[in-house]
């Protein structure tokens, strides 16, 4: 059986993608790197906590075949530019490079729908940056999601996001044909597709939130 490491699985996507893994048979070790616990226990599951800005800490416990990596803020969270881009340039490329180092040859990242390194806009810019660097590693089974607005309930209230979320349930019924991609998406969703993407293998590494909400319906089949 496989060993996955989850980065991030204390939030909204991590967290439905930890109760997948945990219920795979494939999936003999879930090992879990954040700040803090997700407050239940399984046989299957091991916690190591710690600073992910000092990713070194975990350096005696990063050994695995695959390596899901969830983790995101806002603008709203963290609105000073340099602390967001340590988040969410820094964790995903040096959880990157430590892939490489250790052999482990699948890594999963969460992106964003419009990451472009190009962009003017500072948050797609990030996210652009942070997909080149990713793929510059050139780990053999690589797949970055660029999902749309992520739907689901948080534990934190965010509220300009929890508005711009009840619009776009309005939205999303006029989102037809080649906007189906800007519709908003669950959690769940895009959790499946990473499970999919690590046990299938995919020519793409750049998927879309359409394409993600398509492979999750796969999953379930």
């Amino acid at each position: 059986m496989k060993t996955a490491i989850i980065l991030g699985a204390t939030g909204l996507t991590g967290g439905r993608l930890l109760r997948l893994l945990l219920e795979d048979d494939r999936y003999g070790t879930i090992k879990l790197f954040s700040r803090s616990s997700v407050a239940f226990s399984h046989p299957k599951m091991e916690e190591h906590l710690g600073d992910l800005m000092d990713m070194e800490g975990f350096a005696a416990h990063f050994h695995a075949e695959e390596l899901f990596c969830c983790i995101g803020t806002t603008k709203s969270k963290t609105p000073d530019q340099e602390e967001y881009k340590n988040i969410d340039y820094g964790l995903p490329v040096h959880a990157a490079k430590h892939c490489k180092e250790n052999g482990i040859g699948t890594f999963i990242v969460i992106s964003a729908l419009g990451a472009n390194p190009k962009s003017s806009v500072f948050y797609n810019r990030v996210k652009g940056e942070m997909e080149e660097a990713v793929l510059a590693e050139n780990i053999p089974k690589t797949h970055i999601l660029q999902p749309s607005l992520i739907g689901g309930r948080r534990k934190e209230k965010r509220w300009g996001e929890w508005i711009f979320k009840q619009l776009m349930k309005v939205a999303n019924f006029v989102l037809v044909g080649s906007l189906e991609k800007y519709r908003s998406i669950r959690p769940e969703a895009i959790a499946g597709s990473m499970v999919w993407l690590a046990n299938h293998k995919y020519e793409k590494k750049r998927i879309e939130s359409d394409e993600i909400k398509y492979l999750a319906k796969i999953l379930k089949r």
